[in-house]
């Protein structure tokens, strides 16, 4: 089933209805006002750090962002149904010719694989990293869990760097500072699990 909100969306939902205003949220988020203006009303996500602080800031569940239905059973996801549940993208603008203006995001596509499944602790998704993928270094609390499925995937994680191939796979903690690309700039896809403390 297709959910009906954008992450963006359901934040401004919870905020109206916790009657927060944008300057509570980013006060208590540690969040820039514009940035959580764009992220309701233009679905700008440079990376999941924010949702998951707006969503530890509204004392809720990272899923509670990405939720319109709930479900206490198994939630299976069938071959080519991510691409119909939550959909985001994180990334920078990407700067047009000598510095102009930005031609659009180059970044990660993604694919929510669970989003009815209430009261989760795991947040699973595919994600297609693009080639030209442009992300700052992303750091939250909790874990995360990349198993590549095709491409090569650059992790770069603190001061270290790693190329992975399909079929590797890497547990993290995520408050390092972290960020993935593709390492020869052709289309990366990955299966990744993060889970996040309530």
């Amino acid at each position: 089933m297709a959910v009906k909100h954008t992450p963006g969306e359901r934040i401004a939902e919870l905020c109206k209805t916790y009657s927060i205003s944008r300057e509570v949220l980013a006060e208590r988020s540690g969040l820039d006002v514009e940035l959580i203006r764009r992220i309701e009303e233009e679905g700008h996500i440079p990376d999941l750090a924010p949702l998951l602080k707006i969503a530890r800031a509204l004392g809720v569940r990272l899923g509670t962002l990405l939720d319109d239905h709930q479900e206490l059973g198994p939630i299976i996801t069938r071959a080519g149904e991510a691409e119909e549940t939550v959909r985001f993208v994180t990334g920078l603008p990407e700067a047009g010719p000598s510095g102009g203006k930005a031609l659009g995001h180059q970044g990660l596509n993604f694919k929510a694989l669970a989003v009815d499944k209430g009261g989760r602790h795991m947040e699973p998704f595919i994600v297609d990293i693009e080639p030209e993928a442009v992300q700052e270094k992303s750091t939250h609390e909790g874990e995360e869990f990349i198993h590549v499925l095709s491409g090569k995937l650059s992790l770069e994680y603190g001061k270290a760097s790693s190329v992975l191939e399909a079929g590797d796979s890497v547990y993290y903690d995520s408050i390092v500072p972290h960020r993935l690309l593709s390492a020869d700039k052709q289309p990366v896809r990955i299966l990744a699990v993060i889970y996040t403390p309530v």
